[in-house]
């Protein structure tokens, strides 16, 4: 049994009918207007099918995004990794669909909702610093914003149960740190800082700081649950106790507590300020209940963020190592490609299934890290594609197919996009393939002084494409976990990216290219930050990327004419390095493959 499903779960025509609904509660209670996240209650990228609300009411199944209803409007409000998306997917005779951020869920609320109206939010899906923004905004309306029960669970007759997964632990050779030695230094800071303790809300969080991974995320090993993490180490952990075998209790130990998360309200009321608290990614109902108990909040970011996102050498070493073994099924994966899908034989499906059993043929794949994009031809302009079997779509030679994947494993999670030509070169790609190469490359060679952030770098990715009169709508680079979460902050290369890198940071590079209707382009590799050091000649230390994803980058789609000597000489050095490192791990079949696919260029 395959990870990955290819069955529609939600379809545009529910929405209308859901919709009335929804506005049928709202009429009951005297409420005007109701937000409705992608969010849950750990305000998590990816959500179990319990809280997949925001899907279930519009049909859109992107990973970001929220939706607004008043009586007489709804609208929906994604990115634009989206746009097209959730046109494909959302009835948009009842949801209008507002792009941001050109236009806010604030802005267009405060354009729409009348004068003394009441707008209603679930405390568990919001953080503070949204609903704070949506108030400031609204108030000069004579909007209230006013905290609710959640509305869709109330005409949700089949919702799904919460997640019951399975703890395990993550061992420490692939985690570098004992959990005992984690809660000290962070409470040791939590000390430092004057608060008494820090509430944990972030899944990933509480999985890192204890050295447990769990399955109630599809994608995602993560533990669900809540942590208080006070000063003196101790952690009061909440989560359903069904989970937790004797083996991980017993690797918990006695300084982490295990409660049910019916213990958590009483638990939260009775804690002593000043109480840490993220505005970012704790749930304002956390801010509702200590306000309540007149305890003071620390309003901090998550203690866990940063150390999690700069990787131990164990952790670094893990991400090596996992990138070897999934660049082997990527070059098998390639190589079966380049034999098949000329011959007009394949669907995206299969394309998926494929990669898929190669990845698993390496006996150390845990999970896919997220649903495989696989968009051919005009497929790949949709950026974060999910094949279904209404929308499966042969691969015609003479296109393009792009295919971004990757994969868990307990040493390390992969991330890569690889766009190839099948069979005959199209002509009109060649100029944005070698652009955003171009931008890929600069990345990669990117040495950078201590404090800057992604949005320094940037740039440099977008530089070719912007001379060109091209661009793309998705930042360059996110943070990647290390048998975690595929996406992790607070890392990230894009024009928000304001987190100095540091060392041990590991992150995507993967500038794209999207003409609708016709194609999708992006090469992604993922880079780690390294320590700084003096080029030679320099007389300042700078930091730099070591990349670790080491497989062929489609050469038939490049124009050398476009590219600078150091550029061929750096694409030519990394196939190189790709030879060295994959043949002797590869069938005769495939290295042969692999020769030909690295030739110099």
């Amino acid at each position: 049994m395959s990870f990955q499903t290819f069955t529609n779960l939600t379809t545009p025509q529910l929405g209308p009918p859901r919709l009335a609904r929804l506005r049928q509660v709202m009429a009951d209670r005297g409420i005007d207007g109701f937000l409705v996240p992608r969010a849950d209650a750990h305000q998590g990228e990816y959500v179990a099918p319990r809280d997949a609300r925001l899907a279930w009411l519009t049909g859109f199944t992107g990973s970001a995004g929220s939706c607004a209803v008043m009586a007489d409007r709804a609208a929906l409000f994604v990115d634009g990794r989206y746009t097209l998306q959730a046109k494909a997917q959302v009835d948009t005779s009842a949801f209008e669909i507002a792009s941001v951020p050109a236009t806010s869920p604030a802005d267009w609320l405060a354009a729409h909702m009348p004068r003394g109206a009441t707008l209603a939010y679930d405390p568990w899906l919001h953080v503070r610093k949204d609903i704070r923004t949506l108030a400031d905004r609204l108030q000069p309306q004579g909007v209230t914003v006013v905290p609710t029960d959640n509305l869709i669970d109330a005409i949700w007759d089949d919702q799904p149960p919460p997640p019951e997964g399975s703890v395990r632990v993550q061992p420490t050779d692939f985690a570098g740190k004992t959990h005992d030695a984690k809660r000290s230094e962070i409470a040791a800071a939590l000390r430092e800082a004057g608060t008494t303790c820090h509430i944990l809300t972030l899944p990933d969080s509480l999985s890192w700081l204890l050295n447990i991974r769990g399955e109630d995320i599809e994608r995602n090993p993560v533990v669900h649950g809540f942590a208080i993490l006070h000063d003196d180490a101790r952690v009061d952990l909440f989560s359903k106790l069904e989970k937790f075998d004797d083996t991980v209790r017993d690797h918990l130990g006695p300084q982490v507590a295990l409660n049910p998360v019916t213990a958590l309200a009483d638990a939260a009321g009775a804690l002593k300020g000043p109480v840490g608290l993220d505005d970012a990614t704790a749930p304002v109902w956390f801010a509702h209940r200590l306000r309540d108990q007149g305890t003071e909040i620390r309003w901090q970011r998550d203690p866990c963020i940063l150390p999690k996102a700069c990787k131990t050498p164990a952790e670094q070493e893990g991400a090596r190592t996992a990138q070897m073994r999934d660049a082997v099924a990527m070059v098998e994966f390639l190589s079966w490609l380049d034999q098949k899908a000329p011959l007009g034989v394949l669907t995206e499906i299969d394309v998926v299934r494929e990669l898929e059993t190669r990845r698993r043929a390496t006996n150390a794949l845990k999970d896919i890290s997220f649903e495989t994009i696989c968009g051919a031809g005009p497929h790949g302009a949709i950026v974060h594609y999910r094949v279904s079997e209404a929308t499966d779509r042969p691969v015609k030679p003479g296109e393009l197919l792009l295919v971004d994947s990757g994969g868990q494993y307990s040493d390390g999670t992969t991330d890569i996009t690889r766009t190839v030509s099948v069979g005959p070169v199209p002509e009109d790609a060649k100029k944005p393939y070698t652009l955003v190469l171009k931008g890929m490359i600069a990345i990669s060679r990117a040495r950078w002084p201590e404090g800057l952030a992604g949005r320094d770098l940037d740039a440099l990715a977008r530089c070719a494409l912007w001379q060109a009169g091209m661009d793309y709508d998705h930042g360059t680079g996110h943070g990647v976990g290390a048998y975690l979460s595929v996406h992790e902050g607070p890392q990230n290369l894009s024009r928000r990216g304001t987190e100095p890198l540091r060392p041990g940071m590991i992150l995507s590079n993967e500038p794209g290219y999207y003409r609708e209707g016709a194609f999708g382009i992006r090469i992604e590799n993922l880079v780690v930050v390294q320590p700084p050091s003096r080029p030679e000649g320099g007389d300042r230390e700078m930091l730099g990327f070591e990349t670790l994803t080491f497989v062929p980058i489609d050469t038939r789609l490049i124009d050398t004419n476009l590219m600078t000597k150091a550029e061929i000489a750096w694409l030519n050095a990394y196939h190189a390095e790709v030879r060295a490192r994959l043949t002797g791990r590869l069938s005769v079949e495939d290295a042969a493959w692999l020769e030909t696919a690295t030739q110099d260029i």
